[in-house]
């Protein structure tokens, strides 16, 4: 637990001190539209654009591009010192984004790549997650006859004493409840980090995979070009979030905290494919790389389960 505070803590101090993306404003002060992707245009990018649209509106808005490198060139130290969540988290994603993306001709499979491995190196504590469900599973005879016992009694004495029988059942079978808020606590960071370093990045929004513009939203390529195609990212964003939270089920220390966790699963599973309707393809790409992992290796651990090896 004190762990997991302290992680917290380092998580929301990088959050406070540091800053993130801001957007081209109007006369309004309204967020500047890019038409053609339907997102919102940062102020603050880290290369030049290429595309000539996208140059006349940062010329439009008085935004100075000239002093930017060019995206094929960018360093981590260029721009110099914008706070611990830039120097960090932004800019190194961003030139690893890059590079990579140089070196296999693409973008968008750079994106799902690097992805792909974080989270392989994120694996001793997102496997350490997925185990908790496996000894859950169990566990549940036990928790439930506890349950049982417990069922008609509301003094505190009991509820103490039920709590006391749990937490031996926990010890028994080496279940932390608190396991998944350290890949919480990893995972989120990584994640905005994604957001901003693409959102921050022209060569990135402007760029392509197969028929898909990484920087288009499905909302805007639907309604404003009738390209349906983009429904497939949606699709498979919804159906990896699904099974990546069905198997990814972690333990609860009593029936309220189950029904809570389990309620806030079906809302997520809902809620983030209808948000990613209003994202960039490419956070969709790097999301549903990441869920398909955690879908990949929820099967080795149960794999491992059923042949005895946890």
């Amino acid at each position: 637990m004190k762990i997991n505070k302290k992680i917290l803590l380092l998580v929301l101090i990088l959050f406070t001190i540091t800053g993130c993306t801001t957007y081209i404003k109007d006369e309004n002060n309204k967020s500047v539209k890019y038409e053609v992707t339907g997102q919102n245009l940062p102020a603050n990018i880290l290369c030049k654009p290429t595309d000539n649209e996208v140059i006349e509106i940062y010329k439009k808005h008085d935004v100075d591009i000239k002093n930017l490198p060019e995206c094929s060139d960018f360093k981590v130290n260029d721009g110099g010192y914008e706070g611990l969540w830039n120097s960090i988290f932004v800019k190194p994603l961003a030139w690893l984004i890059l590079k990579l993306g140089l070196l296999v001709k693409n973008y968008g499979f750079s994106i799902m790549i690097i992805g792909f491995l974080i989270r392989a190196l994120m694996y001793p504590v997102t496997k350490n997650t997925a185990m908790q469900s496996e000894k859950l599973a169990l566990a549940k005879p036990e928790m439930d006859r506890i349950e049982k016992k417990y069922k008609d009694k509301t003094s505190q004495e009991d509820m103490m004493k039920k709590s006391q029988e749990m937490m031996l059942v926990y010890q028994k079978y080496k279940i932390n409840p608190l396991s998944s808020c350290l890949f919480a606590f990893l995972q989120f960071p990584i994640f905005f980090a994604f957001l901003e370093a693409i959102n921050r990045v022209p060569a990135i929004f402007e760029g392509n995979l197969l028929f898909f513009q990484l920087g288009t939203t499905p909302l805007t390529a639907i309604i404003n070009k009738g390209q349906f195609q983009y429904l497939i990212i949606v699709a498979l964003l919804a159906v990896v979030t699904k099974y990546s939270f069905k198997l990814n089920k972690t333990a609860s220390i009593n029936t309220d905290a189950k029904n809570q966790m389990d309620f806030m699963n079906k809302f997520l599973i809902f809620f983030i494919p209808a948000a990613s309707l209003t994202m960039s393809t490419a956070i969709s790409l790097y999301w549903i790389t990441s869920s398909s992992f955690t879908i990949l290796q929820n099967i080795i651990v149960k794999r491992r389960n059923a042949n005895g090896k946890i």
